[in-house]
């Protein structure tokens, strides 16, 4: 009995040691504030700084953000070459599902396009954690 549950504490442990999450926002404005500082970091070429920012409230395995911000950087210097420079930043629309769920969509706008970037928050008991971060570029569905 007592090995049952040493093994139950094991694997306990180790599914909380894989995600990253810890925290919460309390608050909408809080997230905003997040998305907001997330996009500017991209804009300033940061993506590190971006990523340290998202993973304590993104309740992903570390390896899995991690593997996300390798993409990333290497994609952006394609598209800082591919798309010109940076022109400025834009925010897209605020969406809300009932109380639970928010997302925000931002544009880094280029002199040739701009990559979009989405951030959808869930709210639990305990506020609210990011449920999804991506971005892409394709500007042409900005119109959907």
């Amino acid at each position: 009995m007592i090995r049952f549950f040493s093994s139950l504490f094991t694997i306990a442990f180790f599914i909380s040691s894989c995600f990253a999450q810890s925290n919460t926002l309390k608050s909408v404005n809080q997230t905003q504030d997040l998305s907001k500082k997330v996009v500017n970091l991209f804009y300033q070429d940061k993506v590190d700084e971006a990523f340290e920012q998202l993973y304590p409230y993104w309740p992903l395995p570390e390896k899995e953000i991690t593997d996300m911000k390798v993409k990333t950087k290497n994609y952006m210097d394609l598209l800082n070459e591919r798309f010109g420079e940076k022109i400025g930043v834009t925010k897209l629309k605020d969406e809300k599902s009932a109380d639970v769920g928010i997302r925000e969509t931002y544009l880094v706008r280029y002199e040739r396009n701009a990559i979009r970037m989405m951030f959808t928050y869930y709210k639990g008991n305990n506020g609210w954690i990011i449920n999804s971060f991506k971005w892409d570029d394709s500007f042409s569905l900005t119109f959907e």
